[in-house]
């Protein structure tokens, strides 16, 4: 009697494409409310990487969207510091517990789906001297704690929200796929935030000055 043996499942990169992974993710999901430790528990082996993804995905449009980006940004962060510090992912069960909208795939992949087909047209393993397990991730996972810090404010201003998010889409893809660009490309959507926020906030000071001055004659 002869046997076969299996042959082991590759953990360098995802063997299905990133939109087709989201896809049967959405389709098991389906529209009813559900909470993050479900998602988690459907995304198994490649939970905490994923579900930095997903919670992203809702932010990478210009308009805020209010009430979400403070708990998504606060499970982003817990899930990045944990990283960053070369620890195991894990979540505090108050977010685990965080009950997502009825249909919220549903709505997120309208938006999403042509951005996660294009990025994953592009997506693949590259520049392995940035993309390699070890102290390099720990960095890239530090970013994403800070750009989390920032998208948890809940700031009602255009784009406040997109440069935060678009850093942690594109530096979690790079990690999951081993792609040293797409980690290059979300440090630079980082930097580009950076000088979103100081050019916004040179022009709120101006606009007070000019307030100030108008009303004192």
């Amino acid at each position: 009697m002869s046997t076969t043996r299996r042959r082991p499942r590759p953990t360098g990169h995802l063997a299905q494409k990133l939109s087709v992974e989201l896809d049967q993710l959405r389709a098991q999901l389906g529209s009813r409310p559900m909470t993050l430790r479900e998602v988690i528990y459907k995304l198994r082996g490649r939970a905490y990487t994923l579900l930095l993804i997903l919670l992203a995905l809702p932010f990478i449009t210009p308009i805020p969207l209010p009430g979400l980006s403070t708990p998504f940004g606060l499970a982003i962060a817990f899930i990045a510091l944990r990283l960053a510090l070369g620890q195991r992912p894990w979540l505090p069960m108050k977010l685990q517990r965080k009950e997502l909208p009825p249909g919220f795939f549903l709505k997120v992949f309208i938006v999403a789906g042509k951005v996660i087909a294009l990025l994953e047209s592009f997506l693949k393993p590259r520049w392995a001297f940035i993309s390699a397990p070890g102290p390099a991730l720990q960095v890239h996972a530090l970013f994403i704690f800070i750009a989390a810090l920032v998208l948890l404010l809940p700031l009602p201003i255009p784009f406040s929200n997109s440069f935060p998010a678009w850093t942690i889409l594109l530096l979690a893809a790079g990690m999951l796929e081993r792609d040293g660009l797409f980690i290059i490309l979300g440090y630079l959507c980082f930097v580009l935030g950076v000088l979103y926020f100081i050019l916004l906030g040179e022009a709120a000071e101006r606009l007070i000055d000019a307030s100030v001055r108008w009303i004192s004659g």
